[in-house]
């Protein structure tokens, strides 16, 4: 009787196992960096390919890092709202053009606009790698001490900006 109840209960287990699944966002990534110090970097700009920004110039602010390419589709959805979200705003906003080549990034901050204050250039993906990033667009928020203390992976929409960037980062400017 036993052992006939067996594949019952692993049954059971598995759709328990699949219904939560169902309610997780696949979005929402955990990321190790959560909490912990932002890897260093010292990077070369888009811009001015002679001047090199590092994450050390980066403490006592906090700063949001968006992971972008010329050559990313969602990046092209993404730009308009971080455009948007930049204009008139009092913050610190790094690219990281992503395994991309320079001029196609410089091309494309001219074409589109250019929300950042600074955009790295990164085009073996070396840092993005130490992110652990694995896709374009990815943004992370950085705290004053250089911690991690966000990462969205795809496309920021207004609404994630709304809900939980600004919030945060009123929070980590308080």
């Amino acid at each position: 009787m036993k052992k006939a109840l067996i594949p019952l209960v692993l049954f059971l287990a598995l759709v328990i196992f699949l219904a939560v699944g169902l309610t997780l966002d696949p979005r929402e990534v955990p990321s190790p960096l959560i909490d912990k110090p932002a890897p260093a970097f010292v990077a070369p700009t888009v811009a001015e390919p002679a001047r090199r920004l590092a994450r050390d110039d980066l403490l006592g602010k906090v700063w949001i890092l968006n992971v972008w390419a010329s050559w990313c589709g969602a990046c092209r959805e993404e730009h308009p709202v971080l455009v948007d979200f930049a204009r008139g705003r009092q913050l610190t906003l790094i690219g990281l053009n992503y395994k991309d080549e320079r001029e196609a990034g410089a091309a494309w901050l001219q074409r589109f606009g250019n929300p950042y204050t600074d955009s790295l250039f990164d085009p073996d993906g070396r840092i993005g790698l130490d992110y652990g990033v694995y896709g374009v667009p990815e943004t992370f928020i950085i705290d004053r001490q250089g911690v991690v203390r966000y990462k969205h992976i795809g496309p920021l929409t207004p609404e994630v900006l709304r809900e939980r960037v600004e919030p945060l980062l009123k929070r980590l400017a308080a």
